[in-house]
């Protein structure tokens, strides 16, 4: 606990903290109805990643889904078996490959998307509804640069 006017600890005052933090505390909530759909974290993250795309090559998929390579490359097979993403070498670069979300795996994430956003509408109409519009484009601004 922090007196009442005194400066918020380094913790509270610095960025990628409580960026951290909040994300841990939003997610948290929603990994639940996740893992209820049969799928982990990195799962949904990759398939969500997918979803609305015309597919992506394997480091861009790392950077959406927030997961490391070595870990998509153990991930994306299971996906593959299960009929939910398809994997192909690129016509551009044969070293890469391109991973497209399915028809069953677009079907399985739908669901949990538009659950994924009744969330996030949840937790943002306490805010004002500019700002919570302006929090958003401005995390956005700070993932492009």
């Amino acid at each position: 606990m922090q007196n009442q006017g005194a400066q918020p600890r380094f913790v509270h005052r610095y960025l990628a903290s409580v960026l951290a933090l909040a994300s841990h505390r939003i997610s948290e909530e929603f990994h639940k109805e996740v893992r209820k759909a049969g799928l982990t974290v990195t799962e949904w993250r990759v398939l969500g990643s997918l979803i609305e795309g015309e597919g992506e090559t394997v480091g861009e998929l790392a950077e959406l889904a927030v997961t490391k390579q070595p870990t998509l490359s153990k991930v994306l097979p299971r996906l593959e078996s299960e009929g939910l993403v398809t994997l192909k070498t690129s016509r551009v670069d044969r070293r890469q490959t391109l991973v497209k979300i399915t028809p069953k795996g677009t079907r399985l994430i739908s669901g949990l998307c538009d659950l994924a956003m009744q969330h996030q509408h949840r937790l943002l109409e306490k805010l004002d509804p500019d700002h919570a519009d302006r929090l958003v484009d401005m995390l956005r601004d700070i993932i492009k640069r």
